[in-house]
């Protein structure tokens, strides 16, 4: 992402939205806030932060492996697109995961009226640094990367999921035993 003023205050508010949310939660442990815990809830929130953080790590795993990094180099300092393994059922598993281990588990293990508000102001400024993201990533790869956007959902993962499926000829019973 280029830095700008526009961009710098973005990342601001979502830092602070992403601290206040955090599901270790300030407002929460020094009872600032005070809030019922169910545990139903609380038991999802954990398997959706796993979720969540598996998908952060994504691109530290899959660059440096398929995106032509050089030795030694940052895993964001990628030379060719990655498309496969999670990267060919959602185009941004990071920032899908960022939202699932920061706004959704947060709500999930303290449901109160201030993280659903917080979580949904986060989603959309993540939501946005997604599409500038994504113009930067179209002027460097091309055409190769608008391909990618028609085949690959931007963070709908059930639908990457389907679509990976009818890709491989899962949906007609082609592939079945």
């Amino acid at each position: 992402m280029k830095w700008n003023k526009k961009n710098t205050l973005w990342m601001t508010v979502l830092s602070v939205l992403g601290i206040v949310c955090f599901p270790a939660n300030p407002l929460v442990l020094t009872g600032v806030l005070e809030v019922n815990s169910y545990t139903a809830m609380f038991v999802v929130g954990w398997v959706v932060w796993a979720i969540g953080m598996a998908l952060v790590l994504s691109p530290i795993i899959m660059f440096p492996r398929r995106g032509g990094i050089s030795k030694g180099d940052s895993f964001v300092k990628t030379t060719r697109l990655v498309n496969t393994g999670i990267y060919a059922m959602v185009r941004n598993p990071q920032y899908l995961g960022g939202i699932l281990s920061i706004f959704v588990t947060t709500f999930l293990w303290y449901p109160h009226w201030l993280f659903a508000v917080l979580g949904v102001a986060g989603t959309v400024i993540v939501y946005q640094s997604i599409k500038d993201e994504e113009r930067q990533l179209l002027e460097r790869f091309g055409d190769e990367y608008s391909l990618y956007m028609q085949n690959v959902p931007r963070m709908n993962i059930l639908a990457g999921v389907i679509r990976l499926l009818k890709r491989r000829g899962y949906s007609s019973g082609e592939n079945r035993p």
